[in-house]
């Protein structure tokens, strides 16, 4: 491919361009959860080829089933990130406390909280899953990081992306000014720009949910869907159609290149969960980048990058999408 510009080059012209949010340590960074990406990616492209299907035998702190794949991938993660003098700290759903990096490693300026492997249910059943991360600044003066220097809103980011594994690796990105969607190129193992400045419709016949839970479901989604299912016979005039891949970074991809909307709402089935997924690793970075490409994201009650965290592994319920189809779930919320 002629005039192809690669991930790092993107992010140089960026930086020289006068971009606040990217310096060099941001770049490096980048570079060095890509190389993890890669990894990752490798191990699911030849799944029970690398025998790394299957369950691992162990539960994560959620409680949930872990796979051999979700082990993997946050080892690979950790180690790809770990020494390069970015980071001051991390923070990964596999984990139960924060990781602090090494004594024989530098610390820099940067908190990482990363889902390593999104949508792991899915591993065997060979549908696409990803690795979701999120990147801040360590607070100020901060260089050994304890669990409260991570409780940092998701406006407070200067980064976020997800990597998706699907029949091309891509990652998608921001950085503030935009989402770009870079896609590898197996030849070279370069991640290559191949979606500049993704925008999501305003409008769209096309939601995403759980139907399984709906008798858990409050009001005011309860009223969404059923206007959604009642199509052009009900008071929306017009048919929608129903996608659910119970894979986060999959859903956000397709919000993200034809519109859409996608909910895992608050609901009873478990009243000791506010939601399912999780505020610092999920949640966040993928209200950011849907934010930045024209989107919008919610609770329904509140804007989910202002919440103030209360904990690392905090469960939000989200609303996100085309801006107009959340601006009418949140307004049923008002009602």
């Amino acid at each position: 491919m002629e005039n192809t510009i690669t991930l790092k080059q993107f992010l140089v012209q960026s930086q020289r361009e006068g971009q606040d949010q990217i310096d060099t340590d941001l770049i490096e960074l980048l570079d060095n959860i890509m190389s993890a990406c890669k990894k990752i990616a490798d191990g699911v492209k030849h799944g029970a080829l690398y025998g790394v299907l299957g369950s691992a035998g162990s539960e994560n702190v959620q409680g949930e089933t872990q796979k051999k794949l979700d082990v993997m991938s946050n080892e690979v993660f950790i180690a790809a990130t770990q020494w390069g003098g970015q980071l001051a700290g991390m923070a990964s759903e596999e984990e139960e406390d924060v990781y602090s990096i090494p004594a024989q490693y530098p610390r820099g300026k940067y908190l990482m909280y990363f889902d390593p492997l999104d949508g792991s249910s899915n591993i065997d059943v060979n549908i696409t899953v990803g690795s979701i991360f999120s990147i801040t600044r360590c607070p100020e003066g901060v260089s050994d990081p304890k669990l409260a220097d991570y409780l940092i809103p998701g406006t407070e980011q200067v980064c976020a992306g997800f990597c998706l594994y699907g029949p091309s690796t891509m990652l998608v990105m921001t950085t503030g000014n935009g989402v770009n969607g870079f896609t590898l190129d197996p030849g070279t193992g370069e991640f290559v720009l191949t979606h500049l400045n993704m925008t999501i419709p305003e409008d769209t016949k096309e939601f995403a949910i759980n139907m399984s839970n709906q008798r858990f479901w409050e009001a005011p989604v309860q009223r969404y869907v059923d206007e959604c299912l009642a199509g052009k016979t009900g008071p929306r005039d017009k048919d929608f159609n129903m996608r659910w891949v119970a894979s986060m970074v999959a859903e956000v991809y397709r919000i993200l290149t034809r519109g859409g909307i996608f909910m895992y709402p608050k609901d009873n089935k478990d009243p000791s969960k506010a939601g399912k997924l999780r505020l610092m690793y999920e949640a966040n970075p993928m209200s950011f980048i849907v934010e930045q490409a024209g989107g919008m994201s919610s609770t329904g009650r509140e804007r989910i990058m202002e919440i103030q965290p209360e904990a690392i592994h905090q469960r939000v319920p989200v609303i996100l999408g085309s801006k107009n189809e959340v601006e009418r779930v949140v307004s049923y919320h008002k009602d």
